[in-house]
């Protein structure tokens, strides 16, 4: 018998500490150990139990750190008084009914779909084919050492402060100089630095649009963008497209719900990867100039060019007034969480307030590390790096998909960015074709959860850049064996949190 009265089993499944602190969890809540029980000391009881005192050391501050236990340097370690049971329910009987209290905008169908899914369990050794982000050996993290390196070792604590609420002066002309690479027009004075694109999206959703407001976009869009949309109470509508874009038809049709807002990611959709044309792009622009509508242009995978050939031309470009939403993350570090918002002269201020009530600026290190990247030139050198890692994933998914899915499924092979949108005919469920991958062990994006409504079609979408080449094989091989064995099931449902 040892110092507390119970055993430890050395090869039990859980680690020594653990069952140490379950153990003697056990005895506080039952009344064993009551409130001002002094328990031995580290040393003492490790010794009892023939285990190593930093074991009982870690168990200690786990109990302390959970409210178990209070510690005192000189005197020991003490069982706190903790409240009975009968009194812990009645505080949760008597908690609020936060379901009732829940605003119109947190009971929407989009925030309730979200609410609905959950991170599927990845099996061990999945292959993933849902990450929507540069694997680690792609990230630049030696040359973005170096410059968070110097940043500190110049500015010093400068560099640790709040900064302008727009974004550091740097990172903002480093970002314009970037843009007019690409023949975005813009002005360090237009440009709101912000936590990512989706900040980007939310400051503009809030600055536009009030409840009953009317949203365009695709039938099958960015989730994040729709989440956004929805928290503002706006009603998004999906528009029909063709292969050069939405339908102007369609646009005017829908231009008697007076929409105030066209959300478009015109170079790679998210998630069909569709590419608006640069004459639809012009024709889309007339239409919403007549019909006063905001046109919001995301484009989250720039950069991520995989074949040769002239670039779409910036729908900034061909009007002043296009809100320009660009980032960071897919090309470079998503950890930065570096985006960025060009905005009207007349919008500007308005998305500037709106920041300054959310987050009191971004990171001040990060932007100024971010800044000496650019300026250094690592980020043209970085892109020589990865886009022929990005291409030769590309092609090596696509070329097995040819090998593995069944002939009536089809998919287009995407000129830029880091995924493959797989069109399903009738007959195919993309929630019981993710069921059926998962079994597999390969984990995709079922379309519907895109979907703006139940008319976008079915689908599914494959990331490639977080694999390499022979994973992507062996997991188009899978979801063959997936897509085969899925058709004519009934669907069970979706349980993945996709981005």
């Amino acid at each position: 018998m040892n110092d507390l009265g119970f055993a430890i089993r050395p090869d039990g499944a859980a680690p020594m500490y653990r069952q140490i602190f379950e153990q003697i969890a056990a005895r506080i809540r039952c009344g064993a150990f009551p409130a001002g029980f002094r328990l031995p000391p580290t040393r003492a009881l490790a010794e009892s139990l023939g285990t190593h005192r930093n074991t009982v050391v870690r168990a200690y501050s786990e109990l302390e750190a959970a409210g178990f236990l209070s510690s005192t340097v000189g005197r020991g370690t003490f069982v706190n008084d903790l409240p009975p049971d009968a009194q812990v329910e009645e505080a949760r009987e008597r908690s609020l009914p936060f379901e009732a209290l829940l605003s119109r905008a947190a009971r929407t169908e989009p925030m309730r779909r979200y609410l609905r899914l959950r991170r599927a369990s990845i099996p061990p050794g999945a292959i993933d084919l849902t990450r929507m982000m540069p694997p680690p050996e792609l990230m630049p993290a030696e040359l973005f050492q170096r410059c968070l390196t110097h940043v500190l070792k110049t500015s010093g604590a400068k560099a640790l402060g709040y900064g302008p609420k727009e974004g550091a002066r740097p990172l903002r002309e480093e970002i314009v100089r970037d843009l007019a690479r690409r023949g975005v027009p813009s002005s360090a004075a237009d440009l709101l630095v912000t936590t990512g694109s989706q900040q980007a999206l939310d400051l503009i959703a809030r600055a536009l649009l009030d409840p009953g407001d009317v949203v365009i976009t695709n039938v099958s869009t960015y989730a994040g963008a729709l989440l956004v949309f929805a928290a503002t109470g706006a009603h998004v509508v999906g528009v029909a497209s063709d292969a050069d874009g939405p339908d102007l038809d369609a646009l005017r049709r829908l231009g008697a719900r007076r929409p105030k807002v066209l959300y478009l990611m015109p170079n790679h959709a998210n998630p069909t990867g569709a590419c608006v044309s640069n004459a639809r792009r012009a024709a889309i622009l007339a239409w919403a100039r007549d019909a006063q509508v905001a046109v919001i242009e995301d484009d989250y995978a720039v950069d991520l060019e995989l074949d040769d050939g002239p670039l779409p031309t910036p729908m900034r470009a061909l009007d002043p007034d296009v809100i320009h939403v660009g980032s960071f993350s897919k090309r470079l570090i998503p950890a930065l969480r570096v985006g960025y918002v060009v905005a009207p002269p007349s919008l500007h201020p308005h998305l500037l307030a709106l920041k300054h009530t959310t987050d009191l600026g971004s990171s001040t290190l990060q932007q100024l590390a971010l800044a000496e990247f650019l300026d250094r030139g690592y980020l043209v050198a970085h892109l020589r790096r990865i886009q022929p890692a990005y291409r030769a994933r590309r092609d090596a998914l696509l070329e097995a998909l040819r090998q593995h899915l069944p002939d009536d499924v089809r998919w287009q092979r995407p000129p830029r960015g880091i995924s493959v949108w797989v069109e399903l005919p009738e007959g195919y469920d993309p929630g019981a074709i993710f069921e059926e991958a998962l079994q597999r062990k390969v984990m995709v994006s079922p379309g519907h959860y895109f979907a703006v409504d139940e008319g976008a079609r079915g689908g599914l979408r494959l990331n490639f850049g977080w694999e390499p080449e022979a994973r992507l094989r062996e997991g188009a091989r899978r979801l063959g064996e997936a897509v085969r064995a899925a058709r004519g099931r009934d669907p069970s449902g979706p349980t993945v949190e996709l981005v």
